[in-house]
């Protein structure tokens, strides 16, 4: 069977789908998975184990035999849990064929090979009788299939499945009972993240596309690290509401539903965005809860558990409405088998409805930009601080003769350098849906006969594309909506490669270079998606073979991987240093280009792994980060951008900084120009 494996391009910009071997590694594909984090989530396996401790408690007492179906078992963790509580039999079901393999070999390692069955299937395909998957129907039912959403991952449809076809009736459920609960808020930055706002350019305001303000948005929920969002983003419009529970020990639908929770508006505002999380109670009187409630509804944050694999909800609604305190709302929450979405009415539309009509309809983006631009890239647009970078970079290049190219994917900077003058703008755009877009903003401003836009490929574009004129300003910010680690915006070096027989001999080059950061860290807590799981916390098996151990060891690859680090805090254990330099102003070379160095470990700390981004040089005295922002604190606190990802190295294993400068991670880069791509390696050395 062949395995096509998508992989950003950086030398064209585009998203190449390469073809792997019948012997490609799928243990990578599990490393990138949450497994780690799952085992390592103490709180999950704490409360895991107690429910169906008792579960299987209420089962004997009723003098029947335990007989088990774990849906989704991943590692055969749950089922393991569930034999040591006393199960008779599990039937552990695992879709993934690797990692239904993986189960079995931890099974087996642990001793319960007589009594957890693996079967590789999806639990639908699954068949109860003499000659099926399941001899008999369980007594107790335990998932892990829930996500952010909580039914994102199909849970709903799993559910109904089984309690139509492969439990008994009344069986006892581990998790019992499932809540859902939203809050209405008004938030610039959340709302910043949806829309497209109107910016200022020298005294002109360029105005988003009336289609895109309109628009309801992108229907897929927006999941974060909400624990980082901080209370001072956001004001209350309403309370925490409880907006509907899913009982899994009896029949479950998955129909189409809606709940609707009313309150009093606790303060005038304008409603945007809705955060929602949800809890599990594992036992029927909700004594045993695993909350996923952001930390800062704790009364001591910093005991709140950490997790990756479950974070909370941002809803926007389809249309930003002002409430006035003491305005009567009603927020209601619809749901299907995979996915929920939300709406506003006031009291007085409440009242005009009628019980016939249907729950609201599912957001749907009828403009386009929602499906060009991702969230954070609407953040990055709508970035003020950021804009006037650019513009202020932009005023001191142009002239009144400029002739002018952008190279970035659905970018602005085109019409901002036409605002600012420029004789003639042209912008290239690498899809069709992203150049409708830039259209839709270009004629709501009245900008279409100034900023003329090509959908061709740079190594494409002649002489005659251009009318004949030569590029005097090339202009990037640059973004490429393929791009997944910062250095494969180095597309825009070989577009301006591609590009350097129509620019004039003294062409300005904006950026001018660009530079990658690397600095050395101690991560709060997302070490934990990568450290080894030789045993699980909360629960005393070992749940690692050696082949398992290597899936979940990422740190074989050898490759940085990209995240948001304002999702995750770390503390900087060196300076941040600019370890490569790549001059925009010459063609990309023929010959790799390498660094070596070191980062001195300068404060006390446990040092995971380094973090790397890339700074743009837009002239010699503005830079844009596309990493961290602003002062590193004394004691090594950082603050990252937001729009962008950051790539991070974890270290084999972490090393203990005594923070005297005496040790150093070393680092050693290789930019290839054939791939584009950044070879690099670090260790730890002492003296």
């Amino acid at each position: 069977m062949k395995t096509f494996c998508g992989r950003a391009n950086p030398t064209t910009g585009a998203l190449d789908w390469v073809e792997e071997s019948e012997e490609y590694d799928y243990h990578q594909e599990i490393a990138r998975s949450c497994y780690a984090d799952m085992l390592h989530d103490h709180d999950r396996n704490e409360k895991y184990y107690q429910g169906i401790r008792a579960a299987v408690a209420r089962v004997k007492a009723r003098g029947e035999k335990v007989i088990v179906l774990d849906i989704g078992t991943g590692t055969g963790l749950l089922s393991m849990m569930a034999v040591t509580a006393g199960a008779d039999f599990c039937y552990a079901v695992e879709v993934f064929k690797p990692m239904a393999e993986a189960a079995k070999c931890i099974v087996k390692k642990n001793g319960f090979s007589e009594k957890i069955q693996i079967i590789n299937k999806h639990s639908t395909d699954v068949t109860v009788g003499p000659d099926g998957d399941m001899q008999t129907k369980a007594n107790v039912l335990i998932t892990e299939l829930f996500d952010t959403e909580l039914i994102g991952e199909g849970a709903l449809p799993s559910y109904e499945h089984a309690h139509l076809n492969l439990v008994q009736a009344g069986c006892e459920a581990v998790p019992h009972r499932a809540t859902v609960y939203a809050q209405l808020v008004e938030s610039e930055l959340l709302w910043s993240w949806a829309q497209l706002q109107s910016v200022e350019v020298e005294g002109a305001r360029m105005v988003p596309p009336p289609d895109v303000g309109r628009c309801a948005g992108a229907h897929s929920v927006c999941d974060i690290q909400l624990s980082q969002v901080s209370p001072r983003s956001f004001t209350p419009l309403g309370p925490l509401c409880t907006m509907f529970s899913v009982d899994f020990s009896k029949p479950v639908s998955s129909a189409l539903q809606s709940h609707s929770s009313k309150f009093a508006a606790q303060s005038d505002g304008r409603a945007q965005v809705v955060l929602s999380w949800w809890d599990l109670d594992m036992d029927p009187s909700g004594s045993i809860v695993c909350t996923m409630a952001p930390s800062w509804t704790y009364p001591e944050p910093k005991r709140a558990p950490w997790r990756d694999h479950w974070m909370q909800s941002v809803y926007f609604l389809p249309a930003e409405i002002r409430v006035t305190e003491g305005d009567e709302l009603s927020l209601t929450v619809c749901h299907d088998d995979y996915s929920l979405w939300y709406s506003l009415q006031s009291d007085s539309q409440q009242e005009t409805q009628t019980q016939t009509e249907a729950p609201p309809s599912r957001p749907c983006c009828t403009c386009q930009a929602h499906l060009v631009w991702t969230r954070p890239r609407f953040g990055e647009l709508n970035d003020r601080r950021r804009t006037a970078s650019y513009v202020s970079a932009l005023r001191s290049v142009l002239k009144e003769d400029s002739v002018c190219l952008g190279v970035s994917d659905g970018s602005l900077l085109p019409m901002f350098a036409h605002m600012l003058g420029a004789k003639k703008v042209y912008g290239l755009e690498n899809s069709r849906m992203s150049k409708q877009v830039i259209e839709q903003v270009l004629e709501a401003n009245s900008l279409k006969g100034g900023v003329q836009l090509l959908e061709i490929r740079p190594e494409q574009l002649t002489s005659n594309d251009l009318g004949g004129k030569q590029i005097s300003v090339l202009m990037g910010e640059p973004f490429f909506s393929t791009s997944l680690l910062p250095w494969h915006s180095l597309s825009f070096w070989y577009c301006r490669t591609a590009l350097a027989g129509l620019l004039r001999p003294n062409a300005t080059i904006l950026p001018c270079s660009a530079t990658l950061h690397v600095m050395a860290v101690e991560f709060q807590d997302l070490w934990r998606i990568r450290a080894p799981c030789g045993t699980c916390e909360g629960f005393d098996v070992t749940p690692m073979d050696e082949m398992v151990q290597r899936s979940l060891d990422f740190h074989e690859s050898r490759e940085a991987e990209p995240h948001p680090l304002w999702e995750y805090p770390c503390r900087a254990l060196t300076r941040s240093t600019a370890a490569m330099t790549f001059d925009f102003t010459q063609c990309v070379p023929q010959e790799p280009i390498t660094s070596q160095g070191s980062l001195p470990l300068i404060r006390i700390g446990r040092c995971h792994g380094v973090v790397l981004w890339m700074e743009y040089h837009l002239t010699d005295d503005i830079t844009v980060s596309a990493g961290l922002i602003g002062p590193i604190s004394e004691q090594g606190e950082c603050e990252w951008s937001r729009h962008r990802k950051q790539g991070v190295y974890f270290l084999r294993s972490p090393w203990e900084s005594s923070g005297d400068g005496r040790a150093s991670v070393a680092y050693s880069f290789t930019f290839e120009p054939g791939s584009g791509d950044i070879k690099m390696d670090f260790n730890v050395e002492s003296q």
